[in-house]
Order: C-alpha cells, then structure tokens, then sequence
C-alpha cells in the first residue's frame, strides 16, 4: 500500500460532522466524469460542498468540463443556501439520446457560497463513472440529491426513504 492509500485507508469522514449550513472546501483529488467512452470532466481544482447529512458534492470548475457536450436543461430548482440551480443535460451523439439533467450548477450562489459559480456538479447515477482518484462512486440515495459516496465517507445520507424529514 502506497502512502497516499494508507492516508486514505485512515481517514474516514461522517457526514454527521459536516456543518449546517454548509461548507465550501478546496479539493485536488482526481475527479473524473465519464459517459461511455467520453470523458466529460477531469480536474484536480474541484470544490466540495459539505453539509450535515449528505455526502459530498464535488463541484468542477467549468474550464475542466467538456461544456460542448452539454446543453441547458428547462429544468430549475431552489436550494435555501445556494440559490437557484441550473441544469444540464448531455447532448444526444452519434445514435445515443441525450441524457436530461446530467448536471446542475449555481450561475449566481447566495452569499457565502460564490466559489461555486462557474463550477458544474455531476450526478454520479445519470452518467456512467465518476471517480475520485480512481475510485468509482456511489450516488447518494434518493435520486434529488447528487452527494458522491466513497469508502471515506460514512453515513447514514439524507435522500432514502424516510428521511426527507431530517
């Protein structure tokens, strides 16, 4: 085991410590999008959202995303910290249809939340792979909220059934 997996192995992060509201964090990890063979993001300048409850958000700065490959989806929602969200469906190519609401992004955060504009979030379930230093993630449950889960990364999330109250 290299260093850097024995650092990992070690470390390990309860969403139940991460804060209300949330936090903004720098993050240089390897984050990679993929959808088939097309790599629709690759960074090692993300930010990641943490919040009481939910696993991580890794937001990518958008010189880092292939934004050719997506479109703006008629799709909105509201979050009470961030703002009003934007979403993103991935363009239809070469006999595949496109994929609705892929990603979101805040084009004008709320105060306190301003690192975020100009960055996308992926959901990990409507694209093919997303990793983090190679490992594959798993999408938080639910299907609203788009937290990434790795093994670092302990619960119980937000976003199953029965907790919407939380």
């Amino acid at each position: 085991m290299t260093d850097r997996e024995t650092e990992g192995a070690m470390r390990k992060e309860s969403v139940w410590d991460y804060p209300r509201p949330p936090r903004v964090v720098a993050d240089s990890r390897h984050v990679v999008v993929r959808n088939g063979r097309v790599t629709l993001a690759d960074s090692h300048r993300c930010l990641r959202v943490l919040e009481t409850s939910h696993p991580p958000v890794f937001y990518v700065p958008r010189p880092d995303v292939r934004i050719e490959l997506l479109s703006v989806s008629a799709r909105r929602s509201l979050c009470e910290w961030k703002g009003a969200a934007t979403y993103w469906s991935l363009r239809g190519k070469a006999g595949r249809p496109p994929v609705p609401d892929v990603a979101w992004s805040y084009e004008a955060p709320r105060p306190g939340f301003e690192a975020i504009a100009g960055h996308l979030a992926f959901y990990p379930d409507r694209v093919e792979a997303c990793t983090v230093d190679g490992e594959r993630v798993r999408t938080q449950p639910g299907g609203f909220y788009g937290g990434w889960i790795t093994e670092e990364i302990t619960g119980p999330f937000k976003g199953g059934p029965g907790t919407w109250g939380w």
